[in-house]
């Protein structure tokens, strides 16, 4: 179904079950198949292919020559009727590739709201993207891939399938991650090791000085206090009776399959 009041180029392709939302904006020669839903007040610059099963929140500003929900890479797949869910108010730039997931993985890809993915941004089958994160031209996202809230990668960065990074995390430009980030931590390099806490990044999001203290006195735990993951767990559970932003810490340690990187 196609709201009145939709703006869709004559242009423009549209086949299969497709929803276009009140005020969304379709330019010329996209290309839109399959069981697609478009939310309110988007905008898909010309040139772009959506394709579903792909629902599409409010908002969203797809730029030109994006592929949107295509099948993913990953020899396994078999065109199952997988999903990629983006909610809203993201700013997808040129270029942008995000697939679909795998039935090996969660089925689904999703990416949650007010993100900004620059020039030619990989999203890979079954990666979760939280919220409010900045994704720097070419950075690219295997498979499995999991990103907190207000996480930063740099231009050219790029993680290992099933990586892990926390919110509020920094990663540099062309860093190599093979391990997972925890949260707050900056990491930088090929591969990618640990360099101190993102403070200005903290500082900016409204945590108090205390708050970034606790946190780095917590990092030392981790990084400077020669501890087995074990043994900073504990540590950092003491702490957290007292600091609630070191929680995110204690629980994202635990959870961590491939280690972190050091």
């Amino acid at each position: 179904m196609i709201d009145p009041s939709a703006k869709i180029d004559p242009t423009a392709k549209i086949a299969g079950s497709v929803t276009v939302g009140k005020g969304t904006i379709v330019k010329e020669h996209v290309i839109i198949e399959g069981d697609v839903v478009i939310g309110e007040d988007c905008v898909i610059e010309p040139f772009c292919v959506l394709r579903g099963p792909t629902k599409i929140g409010n908002r969203n500003h797809i730029y030109q020559f994006c592929s949107i929900g295509e099948g993913c890479q990953d020899l396994k797949y078999k065109n199952e009727p997988t999903t990629l869910e983006i909610g809203d108010d993201n700013v997808i730039r040129e270029h942008c590739t995000m697939h679909r997931g795998t039935i090996q993985g969660n089925s689904n890809t999703k990416v949650g709201s007010h993100n900004l993915f620059m020039v030619n941004v990989h999203v890979a089958h079954d990666c979760i993207i939280g919220d409010n994160c900045i994704f720097a031209n070419n950075a690219t996202l295997a498979g499995h891939v999991v990103i907190g809230d207000y996480v930063i990668f740099g231009g050219l960065s790029a993680i290992h399938q099933f990586g892990r990074v926390g919110a509020h995390a920094f990663i540099a430009g062309m860093a190599a991650l093979n391990m997972d980030v925890p949260p707050y931590v900056m990491a930088a390099g090929h591969y990618a090791k640990a360099h101190g806490i993102n403070r200005v990044g903290l500082l900016r999001r409204g945590f108090t000085e205390e708050q970034v203290n606790a946190i780095r006195r917590a990092y030392m735990v981790i990084y400077h206090k020669h501890n087995t993951i074990e043994q900073a767990v504990e540590q950092l559970e003491e702490m957290a009776r007292t600091q609630d932003c070191i929680v995110p810490l204690v629980e994202f340690l635990k959870q961590s399959g491939r280690g972190i990187v050091r």
